[in-house]
């Protein structure tokens, strides 16, 4: 009898780390209210790269916000790793989007008066406040390591070109060691050459088990994803394996 490889039993009974079930964000009410995402089913496993792609007002930032914990659906169920975010109160949403969640914005939203490594390790400090000074301090020049800016740890972001930027918004993403990291649009205001280093830095860590959900435009880069989701009035259209 044949049996299937260790790896492979593993990949079928390993649950998904995002399980989303009809999952709907609207605004207001009646004929005006305005529809995001509409009865949204989603799961993505652990570990995997999905790429959401859509025309701008598809629901694809909508999608990655209720995902992150950083918005609430209007119905629906939201699971991610096992806990049932969507019926958390706000201080304990708060809490566990911070120890468990990763965000890279398009616009990198560094703090301007801190230098790299202190923006990275707010992250940390806001994640762990027991965390000591010291530790923060390793925490956060590891992190920098790993997107290969520990050499400019004290450079103010004015002092960093656009892509440095990004990966200093990716290190402060990955500091916490998330299970799951939501970029939305990571690349969209950067040149080709550092969009494709930023998106390299992001295939890295799904190496290390890191879930990776990025909302792009570039169709260039979503090929490059495990899976691509596509999205239509805030409903999937298809979803498939790259």
């Amino acid at each position: 009898m044949l049996h299937d490889p260790p790896e492979m039993r593993l990949e079928r009974t390993t649950p998904p780390l995002v399980v989303a079930t009809d999952l709907t964000r609207r605004w207001g009410k009646g004929p005006t209210a305005q529809l995001g995402v509409d009865r949204v089913d989603l799961e993505i496993g652990r570990g995997e790269l999905i790429a959401v792609v859509g025309p701008s007002g598809s629901g694809k930032s909508t999608l990655g916000a209720l995902l992150a914990g950083i918005d609430r659906p209007t119905a629906g169920s939201l699971v991610v790793d096992g806990v049932r975010i969507d019926r958390l109160s706000d201080d304990r949403l708060a809490r566990w989007r911070g120890g468990n969640v990763g965000i890279v914005f398009q616009n990198f939203h560094l703090l301007p008066t801190l230098d790299a490594r202190e923006n990275v390790e707010l992250a940390v400090k806001l994640a762990d406040g027991s965390a000591s000074r010291r530790d923060r301090r390793a925490r956060s020049l590891d992190a920098l390591r790993t997107v290969g800016l520990d050499a400019k740890a004290k450079r103010l972001p004015t002092q960093l070109s656009g892509g440095e930027q990004q990966r200093v918004a990716v290190a402060r993403a990955l500091v916490t060691r998330p299970r799951l990291i939501v970029a939305d649009e990571p690349t969209g205001s950067l040149d080709q050459e550092s969009g494709s280093a930023v998106f390299e830095l992001l295939i890295g860590l799904v190496a290390t088990g890191t879930t990776v959900m990025v909302i792009t435009h570039d169709e260039h880069l979503a090929r490059r994803a495990g899976r691509v989701v596509s999205m239509l009035d805030g409903r999937i259209v298809s979803s498939g394996a790259q």
